[in-house]
């Protein structure tokens, strides 16, 4: 099982209590997590600014900060997941989140494949583009590190500023479609934990999924 933290953490808050109640909010969700024998704590790294390299500065020491609060729970199997999100103006572009995760062995990149289409305006069409997702994440990370990635997955609508919300699987207008995804984890023999992000169709679509997953599994091993 996984925690999802609080929506308004804000590791690159410009004001010092904002990110010391960030650190409590996460701090909180670790002894959630430890509660129900969760392992995986996902967050969302926070606000861009207007200058995303000072608040990438920022959002590194107050994540430094945190992991030093929590150090009990990760010492005891729970690892933070910093998320891949779906807005132009947030924290959380694919080199951001691996970047934030080498600050630390036990960090956990949380990659959530709609946000990635959405952000880049629809830019997941084919196996060719998770490929080169999955090739990024082996270059900064290491190949071991990179089998083990947390996956969020919906199909999502999106504007000119990235997400605008998420659509259940069956609405193939709208991307990333998960077959090119399902095969990769298969061949790559990826170990990655997927959630079903879908509106309002969370189990329903789950069980697509993991269907699509298994004939793959059948056809590729």
């Amino acid at each position: 099982m996984s925690v999802h933290a609080p929506y308004y953490i804000n590791l690159a808050g410009k004001e010092e209590e904002g990110r010391r109640k960030t650190i409590q909010y996460i701090y909180s969700s670790m002894e959630a997590a430890e509660w129900f024998g969760a392992t995986r704590v996902i967050f969302h790294p926070g606000s861009a600014w207007d200058d995303r390299e000072q608040a990438m500065k920022t959002a590194r020491k107050t994540l430094e900060q945190a992991l030093e609060e929590c150090s009990a729970f990760i010492n005891r199997g729970i690892h933070l997941c910093p998320e891949t999100m779906g807005k132009q103006n947030q924290l959380g572009r694919l080199k951001e989140v691996l970047e934030l995760c080498l600050l630390d062995s036990s960090l956990i990149p949380a990659i959530d494949f709609g946000h990635l289409h959405a952000v880049n305006q629809g830019a997941i069409q084919s196996y060719q583009d998770y490929e080169s997702i999955l090739d990024t994440m082996e270059k900064i990370m290491g190949k071991e590190r990179s089998r083990v990635f947390h996956t969020h997955f919906s199909r999502i609508e999106f504007t000119k500023a990235g997400e605008k919300r998420h659509h259940t699987y069956s609405e193939t207008e709208y991307g990333p479609d998960f077959d090119p995804l399902a095969e990769l984890i298969v061949k790559r023999n990826l170990e990655t934990v997927i959630i079903c992000e879908s509106r309002g169709m969370m189990a329903e679509d789950a069980l697509k999924l993991k269907r699509i997953y298994q004939e793959k599994l059948y056809l590729f091993n």
